[in-house]
């Protein structure tokens, strides 16, 4: 039994940061049902694959919508914001991405939900959360990278700031929900009564930089760009030139650093006065660069990893994604799954971590637009007249 099995919960989240908390639930065995307008949401439309955009089933829309069913309503009819509230009076959990204030108008916001359904855990996830001065921003992911901090350690000196090649605060946001919704199931287990659960994007990309912000906040250290060190900034835990690609060494220990030396064919550095501790090597880091380069460039980055890893001594090549998914370890780990689809098997990432005894895997793919409408419909107790005047009134 999956550990979320039983589970209802009504989607109303759109893009990235909802649906990818939404998604953590549905491969727990939850039953989401994502609710979309009629035209369906724009992530299922990308410039990068028409054939998928017609379909609705745009690959990053797939990837976070696995396992849930479609229901399309107009939430601007009377007749919809019934079906939610009768929704909502069975469901266990709401999940919305709108700016705040929206779901409070339509009628269907946490106040009027949990007056029907009190053991109902309602999530709000938006750029700066429920209250304050800035809480009807609007919340991109970029927008939260740049006014986090994040953008200002990200990127080379030379050339400035730059933005993680990933979502990476709407991912942020979305892993906070799903700890913050599994957080509220456990209290109601004891309590019986569900919660609100207020996300910000920004207070959620804080707290993962917790150790930036103490490190001003107590010592008053103002951290610049890092380009390629580790936040060490330790003249070992960064990338170097090879015979062929690029290789990014993490050697942050003393132990790590006399096996690279030694791995290199230089223990002589070992014994180098400008090279006894972090400090000095620090301060002579142009000359210990020059002396492990200068080796590295005898060998391929491959090679070197090989030799390296095996010393001891951290690093990496740098790996595309279509290289990384075939490793032998994500493979030994089933971290790929593989789903059986009327289009043919396709590939998706699952959670990050496993539960003994508890098979994640993803059972169905993303639903068309629409597709669950008159079963989520039928299973609320609408009967099938009632269900197609609500598609001949474009209700549903």
């Amino acid at each position: 039994m999956k550990p979320f099995e039983g589970l209802r919960v009504l989607d109303f989240t759109q893009v990235l940061s909802g649906p990818f908390a939404t998604f953590q639930l549905a491969l727990l065995g939850a039953d989401v049902i994502k609710v979309e307008r009629r035209e369906g949401e724009e992530m299922r439309r990308s410039p990068l694959s028409k054939q998928w955009s017609e379909r609705g089933l745009a690959p990053a829309f797939q990837a976070l919508n696995g396992g849930k069913r479609s229901l399309t309503l107009d939430l601007r009819t009377p007749e919809a914001i019934e079906i939610v509230r009768r929704l909502a009076s069975d469901a266990d959990v709401v999940v919305e991405n709108f700016r705040p204030g929206v779901m409070d108008k339509l009628g269907i916001g946490y106040a009027a939900l949990s007056a029907l359904n009190s053991r109902l855990i309602y999530c709000c996830i938006s750029a700066f959360g429920q209250t304050g001065p800035e809480r009807l921003g609007a919340g991109y992911d970029g927008k939260i990278q740049a006014m986090s901090g994040m953008m200002a350690i990200t990127g080379q000196q030379e050339t400035g700031p730059t933005r993680v090649g990933f979502p990476v605060c709407d991912v942020i946001a979305g892993a906070t929900a799903a700890f913050g919704l599994a957080t509220a199931l456990y209290q109601r287990e004891r309590t019986g009564k569900g919660q609100l659960i207020d996300v910000s994007m920004l207070e959620a990309a804080l707290a993962f930089l917790s150790s930036q912000v103490a490190d001003y906040t107590i010592a008053g250290h103002r951290e610049t760009l890092l380009g390629n060190y580790a936040p060490s900034r330790k003249p070992t835990t960064n990338l170097f030139r090879t015979a062929e690609g690029l290789l990014l060494l993490a050697v942050n220990s003393r132990e790590q650093f006399d096996a690279l030396m030694t791995a290199l064919g230089r223990s002589d550095v070992l014994a180098d006065p400008r090279f006894a501790n972090w400090y000095v090597r620090k301060q002579n880091e142009p000359a210990l660069r020059q002396i492990i380069e200068q080796v590295l460039l005898t060998k391929p980055a491959k090679a070197w990893q090989e030799i390296l890893d095996a010393a001891g001594a951290p690093c990496a090549t740098i790996w595309r994604v279509d290289e990384i998914i075939e490793h032998p370890q994500i493979a030994a780990r089933g971290a790929i799954q593989h789903l059986d689809t009327p289009y043919g098997t396709l590939r998706f990432a699952g959670l990050g971590f496993k539960l003994s005894g508890v098979d994640a895997a993803l059972e169905r793919m993303a639903p068309l637009l629409g597709e669950h409408s008159e079963e989520v419909l039928s299973d609320a107790g609408f009967d099938p007249n009632r269900i197609a005047q609500l598609r001949a009134a474009h209700v549903i």
